[in-house]
């Protein structure tokens, strides 16, 4: 049975792996939404005197989504923790796949943007202008969206391997209802 144990552990360690790298992806962009709701400007894309002061847009674009990171953070640990297996699977999985695929759509969004941009296809509006030209911000754009492409990769492996995992644990579990009647 022990000998048994450490195979289940040593052929499920590769796939939490990418539970791991979700639940840190969700961090690196709650981290910095805190901070900036607490007035730290460090790593704000542009420049932070520009960001609103009005009170409700810090709460909701800074500190609301750095707690919602975090809730996202603990999202995909639920895949890879014992404690997630409290969960129904059916709500897990739906809302899994709904956020990878939001993610990696979100993250895919401004590569595709920027690549109709340089080639002349899209034009930047007016307000946007100073935006698409400085390297800077569009540098930040790179590593911004980039966080939300490997999130949303990595979270949608996790629930591939998750949904796997519980299919085989099911079928040996029917199966082993049958056998044992």
């Amino acid at each position: 049975m022990k000998l048994q144990q450490k195979m289940l552990n040593r052929t499920k360690k590769p796939s939490t792996i990418w539970g791991y790298v979700a639940c840190v992806s969700a961090l690196l962009y709650a981290v910095p939404h805190l901070w900036w709701g607490m007035g730290i400007s460090v790593a704000f894309p542009g420049e932070y005197k520009s960001s609103s002061d009005n009170v409700w847009s810090v709460a909701i674009g800074f500190w609301v989504m750095g707690f919602i990171a975090i809730l996202a953070a603990l999202f995909a640990l639920s895949f890879i923790k014992s404690w997630g297996q409290r969960f129904p699977r059916f709500i897990l999985l739906t809302l899994g796949w709904i956020g990878s695929i939001g993610l990696t759509f979100w993250g895919l969004g401004f590569f595709y943007l920027r690549f109709f941009i340089e080639i002349g296809r899209a034009i930047s509006p007016p307000q946007f202008i100073y935006q698409d030209l400085n390297v800077h911000l569009i540098i930040w754009g790179y590593i911004w969206y980039s966080l939300f492409l490997v999130w949303g990769i990595s979270l949608g492996l996790t629930v591939l391997n998750y949904q796997k995992g519980s299919l085989v644990q099911n079928g040996r579990a029917s199966k082993s209802m049958f056998i044992d009647r």
